[in-house]
């Protein structure tokens, strides 16, 4: 198969074992190669800018910046790359989040083994690729807001939130944070307040329960 017919790929995971293991069911194809790897998102942008892929695939819940995150960036500063999201977690709401930074799929890394070349097919053909799971999700998603007569609501937190709840998650104190994205530790405590107010939620723990809950960071 000519060079022309070879989809590029970007692997971005925190795991080196899971890089590996997705790396070597890719490269066992003929017309896919891995050209480059990621440990975070932050790293996966820096690779993307570098390899110029044909498509990314991004891990949900890395470390600095997560897939998520990398995948609006990535949608907006090379919009013609197509992006799948693999992840070990079957949500709903990282799901239809994914589908809005761009992503053109969701693989769960428990099938990544028998939906990973496909998705990858498809995400190239221009199509989604949908696991049952998500096809569910989707319709029930569909059904209750016929049922309300209303829009997809509102995602709950912001991105800076959803950052900052990510960093609190993995134990970094408010000065690390401040640090880390440079504001004012204030501004990290306003923000940490409001995530605690939106969420229901009562303290650090809670905060990282629920991160781990959602997909955002692995237990």
């Amino acid at each position: 198969m000519s060079e022309a017919n070879v989809t590029r790929i970007l692997l971005a995971d925190d795991h080196a074992l899971v890089r590996r293991g997705v790396r070597l069911i890719l490269d066992g194809e003929p017309d896919l190669t891995v050209v480059a790897e990621a440990g975070d998102g932050a790293e996966a942008i820096e690779q993307a800018r570098a390899h110029r892929p044909d498509l990314a695939i991004l891990d949900i819940a890395m470390p600095r910046m997560t897939g998520l995150q990398a995948a609006r960036e990535l949608s907006r500063i090379m919009p013609e790359l197509r992006i799948l999201m693999l992840t070990m977690y079957d949500n709903e709401q990282f799901f239809f989040e994914a589908l809005s930074a761009g992503a053109s799929g969701y693989v769960l890394k428990s099938v990544a083994d028998r939906d990973l070349v496909e998705a990858c097919r498809a995400a190239m053909r221009g199509e989604p690729f949908l696991y049952p799971g998500a096809i569910k999700a989707l319709i029930r998603s569909h059904l209750e807001r016929a049922r309300q007569g209303g829009a997809v609501p509102a995602k709950a937190i912001t991105e800076r939130e959803e950052e900052i709840l990510k960093l609190v998650a993995e134990g970094h104190t408010s000065q690390e944070i401040a640090d880390m994205l440079v504001i004012s530790v204030k501004t990290v405590e306003r923000h940490r307040a409001n995530l605690l107010q939106k969420l229901g939620l009562k303290d650090r723990l809670e905060l990282t329960r629920y991160a781990i809950r959602v997909g955002l960071i692995e237990p």
